[in-house]
């Protein structure tokens, strides 16, 4: 059984950086895509970044909310994945999930993590 565990939430103010870590438990994967995703009160889930492992190497995607502020790096020894999140803005405010799927190819993700809180106030 895989287990998807966030961290590194919490309140910053507008300008602050954060990190979220996302560890994975229970099951390796040859090629893999673990994706950060978040859902604001009243919205829905929206993607936010991806990376994706496989023969061909790495890959990166990003929302283009996002792009130039937030990071997202993996440490494969840890099974672990990171969202740096930088000049952060009001409208970053969410709950953030973690998602994983055993394939670098597009499709839904099966598996994913309790989501952590991100309050960024103006």
């Amino acid at each position: 059984q895989v287990q998807l565990v966030e961290a590194g939430g919490g309140l910053v103010q507008a300008g602050d950086s954060l990190r979220l870590s996302c560890a994975a438990s229970g099951r390796s994967f040859s090629s893999y895509t673990m994706g950060w995703f978040r859902q604001a009160p009243g919205k829905e889930r929206e993607f936010v970044a991806m990376i994706t492992f496989s023969w061909r190497g790495g890959n990166t995607d990003y929302a283009d909310s996002v792009k130039g502020r937030f990071t997202i790096s993996s440490d494969n020894r840890k099974n672990t994945v990171y969202l740096q999140m930088n000049s952060l803005k009001p409208e970053d405010t969410a709950v953030y999930y973690c998602a994983l799927k055993g394939s670098a190819l597009p499709g839904r993700f099966d598996y994913w993590g309790q989501g952590t809180q991100v309050t960024v106030s103006s």
